[in-house]
């Protein structure tokens, strides 16, 4: 039987300094591996060379692999979006008239197609900032995504800062209705709007 974690349910992360002070440079060549990946048109001995190397590190890291309790992917509160390589690169604050504003840009890695970020991208980035935004803003942290919808205006450019704002619509019980968009300067982009629901002391 696979062990709970103490509590039970949905638990917040618990900050850590695992990894110690070269996990952020870690995870941005990591990130940076990604984008090579998704991009790199390079000679076949280049590939072979880079695919035996990647072997190598994965070898090296495989003995410590550990779960989300223990990892510090997600835990590292002294990093951009806690050290959690998911997460798309964004940084977010809580403005004086009650909403979420900041900024995101989605990198090489997240392109779909002639320089338009994925669809599924937007979907990630959405859950995230509208799931930040009824947790900040209600005070609570043990909620989860109910639906997410997004309405596609725009082509959403990879490589570029973007401006996103957020806020919540109504609260109903335990469900909490958010909206957002984002904008690249003057021209919106994506709009979504979200239910999160507050989780019953234990459930998962």
């Amino acid at each position: 039987m696979v062990q709970q974690h103490p509590g039970g349910g949905f638990n917040p992360p618990e900050p850590t300094t695992g990894g110690g002070p070269d996990y952020g440079r870690f995870i941005d060549a990591v990130r940076r591996l990604q984008d090579h990946a998704r991009a790199a048109d390079a000679p076949d001995a280049v590939i072979t060379e880079a695919a035996d190397l990647l072997e190598k590190v994965s070898t090296l890291l495989s003995p410590y692999d550990a779960d989300e309790w223990a990892s510090p992917s997600g835990r590292r509160m002294d990093l951009p979006m806690r050290g959690n390589i998911l997460t798309v690169p964004m940084s977010a604050r809580k403005t004086d008239d009650g909403r979420i504003k900041g900024w995101a840009r989605f990198a090489r890695f997240h392109l779909g197609r002639n320089g338009a970020v994925h669809g599924g991208c937007l979907g990630m980035l959405f859950d995230t900032v509208l799931g930040l935004t009824s947790s900040v803003l209600t005070g609570g942290p043990y909620q989860r995504t109910a639906y997410l919808k997004i309405d596609y205006r725009h082509i959403v450019p990879i490589e570029k800062e973007l401006q996103f704002d957020a806020g919540v619509d109504r609260v109903d019980g335990r469900k909490i209705f958010v909206s957002g968009r984002l904008s690249d300067g003057d021209t919106l982009l994506t709009e979504a709007e979200a239910l999160f629901v507050r989780l019953k002391p234990g459930q998962p």
